[in-house]
């Protein structure tokens, strides 16, 4: 079973879920380092290229040339400006350490920054497969660590933890081998518990609503209707709720 974990209610950003408690461990941090230093140097081995393939223009030329560049005003002078780098596998790979430092993230989402970065569809790529090569991209941990802290911390059941890592981008075989962690007596073992913890706040009001606050409850976290419309008709039986005719669906 994975390490359990403490998500947030909502991403910090558009595909992201800053402030989670899924931190990287030493693996994934030497990984992060193997990462850094092979793109990096892909990058730098690219650059002098570039550098000795317009050595031929002299001095002068490669004098204003540079002018040019400073004066130009153009998006990637700016970013010179700002010590950001030139090279899109350089960018692609920086913006991809920022966004997994303290936080997991599937592919998908970090394609997706990428792509709202404006950064090359060939250097995205090159990142993204060198990342999932040393381990930092793992959708299937991430799933697996997500099933885990949002069935534990929020309750959740299947239906909503699937409607979620859908909205993440991750693959449905990859899905459903995480969402298998939970077996049915365990999901309806949460249900109770859920039921419970907000049993006493309905108290006082009429058995249909307590019926309908409890089972409304309970299908917003994903459960079923059989099975929430069962929980709840136990729950307030063992308060001496009587619930004849609470068989109807709800």
């Amino acid at each position: 079973m994975t390490r359990r974990t403490e998500w947030p209610d909502s991403p910090a950003e558009p595909g992201g879920d800053a402030g989670s408690g899924y931190g990287p461990t030493d693996a994934s941090a030497a990984a992060r380092g193997a990462a850094a230093d092979d793109v990096g140097a892909r990058s730098g081995r690219r650059s002098r290229e570039e550098a000795g393939a317009g050595s031929g223009f002299g001095e002068g030329a490669g004098r204003r040339a540079r002018s040019g560049t400073r004066s130009s005003g153009s998006p990637s002078s700016s970013r010179a400006e700002k010590g950001e780098p030139r090279d899109p596998v350089e960018q692609a790979r920086n913006i991809c350490l920022r966004l997994l430092t303290g936080t997991p993230r599937t592919r998908k989402q970090l394609a997706d920054a990428l792509r709202k970065r404006e950064i090359p569809d060939e250097a995205a790529e090159e990142v993204l497969a060198r990342f999932e090569d040393v381990g930092l991209i793992d959708d299937a941990a991430f799933a697996g660590a997500w099933v885990e802290s949002r069935h534990h911390g929020r309750g959740l059941a299947r239906r909503a933890l699937v409607r979620e890592l859908r909205t993440k981008g991750v693959d449905s075989a990859v899905i459903d081998e995480a969402v298998g962690q939970l077996d049915p007596d365990q999901e309806e073992e949460t249900a109770r518990q859920l039921v419970a913890r907000k049993l006493r706040s309905t108290r006082g009001l009429d058995r249909d609503k307590r019926l309908r606050r409890l089972a409304g409850m309970l299908a917003r976290k994903g459960y079923g209707e059989g099975m929430a419309l069962r929980v709840v008709r136990q729950a307030l039986e063992e308060e001496g709720e009587d619930t004849e005719g609470l068989d109807e669906p709800f």
